[in-house]
């Protein structure tokens, strides 16, 4: 099987283009990742992920820092390297420092260890955490 390529836009189907000119807008960028190029490459697999990440990551309960660092969180825990840098930039240009990524770090680094203690030690759920 060939590796995927990207699609660049100017090579890209008017569907394409389309989805790359709202990623563009939204997220106030002159050009697209590279995670949605190489998804360019299934139209409608680019334009579903696009409108679930876009409504996902819109305002709500939660604001969009927040939204973004849990994001970073779980592509931290995932090992997904490209998700780490992705949401490390998004997370920044939404107004985290480097003190709150250092401590995001801890937490994450914390949850994971004690997960891993909870599950090597199969601890019960204690009845207070069960309402």
């Amino acid at each position: 099987m060939n590796r995927p390529r990207p699609v660049e836009y100017g090579d890209a189907s008017a569907e394409v283009r389309a989805v790359f000119d709202d990623i563009r807008a939204e997220r106030k960028v002159a050009d697209v990742s590279n995670f949605w190029k190489y998804l360019a490459g299934d139209p409608a697999l680019l334009k579903r992920t696009w409108e679930t990440q876009k409504a996902v990551l819109a305002p709500g309960a939660l604001d969009h820092l927040v939204k973004e660092m849990i994001y970073l969180a779980v592509s931290v825990t995932n090992g997904c390297s490209y998700g780490i840098a992705c949401h490390t930039a998004l997370a920044r240009k939404a107004g985290m420092t480097d003190a709150v990524f250092g401590e995001l770090m801890s937490v994450i680094g914390m949850a994971n260890q004690t997960n891993r203690f909870a599950d090597g030690f199969r601890l019960p759920i204690d009845d207070v955490f069960n309402e």
